[in-house]
């Protein structure tokens, strides 16, 4: 299972990156926002040269079929890891299977049901990407989507790629590794969450203890 990271937070990104296990980078406007972006175009090739072999998902802010494959083309001019997102809406659909007969990977995004993620990788997308967690606040099981779309895929032998989105913390990163998901993205307070773990703090402070009592005084 890949590893991205949820956020447009560049420092966020280089430490991720540094660690070894970042596979891509997903973005919203709301990030964008967020961190006060002023040249949206600028801030994704910087993203892709801090990930130079990484996914890295643009998203088209136009709602109409044209205006979207504007976006995307202007996007997909900057970098050749770029890769559009687009939301599911019927101009959306439309959007993704223009693309992909032109080989420009895509990312659908705003994912709630296992038809949606059925028609978009009928449409070509590369990614689809289920939100499980807003999912999970309205009183649904998000992880049963995973699980659903998992066996449409595998039946359909189909190639999209299950992007599992909108993740609040580490067990939604283990429950999506068993329903099956090729791709998890997550804030940074989530890879922070999964390198953490109390008896692991404890043991090595132990193991440092008993070492330096004993072979200090050496």
């Amino acid at each position: 299972m890949q590893f991205f990271i949820d956020t447009a937070n560049l420092k966020e990104i280089q430490e991720i990156q540094s660690w070894g296990i970042l596979d891509g980078v997903t973005t919203n406007p709301t990030l964008m926002a967020k961190e006060g972006v002023s040249n949206i175009a600028e801030h994704y090739k910087t993203i892709c040269e801090l990930v130079p072999n990484g996914a890295i998902s643009a998203e088209v802010i136009a709602t109409d079929f044209d205006g979207m494959m504007k976006e995307a083309h202007e996007l997909a001019k900057i970098h050749e890891n770029i890769v559009i997102k687009i939301p599911f809406i019927k101009d959306g659909i439309k959007a993704i299977a223009a693309l992909s007969s032109e080989k420009i990977p895509t990312n659908c995004t705003l994912i709630f049901s296992p038809v949606q993620a059925l028609v978009a990788a009928k449409a070509g997308a590369t990614y689809v990407s289920p939100f499980l967690g807003r999912l999970d606040d309205i009183g649904h099981d998000g992880m049963e989507l995973i699980r659903s779309i998992r066996q449409i895929f595998d039946n359909m032998e189909c190639y999209t790629l299950i992007l599992a989105a909108s993740i609040r913390h580490t067990l939604h990163v283990v429950q999506c590794a068993e329903a099956g998901a090729d791709v998890i993205t997550m804030p940074y307070k989530v890879f922070e969450s999964m390198i953490k773990h109390p008896l692991t703090d404890i043991g090595l402070e132990k193991f440092l203890e008993d070492y330096h009592n004993v072979f200090s005084k050496k």
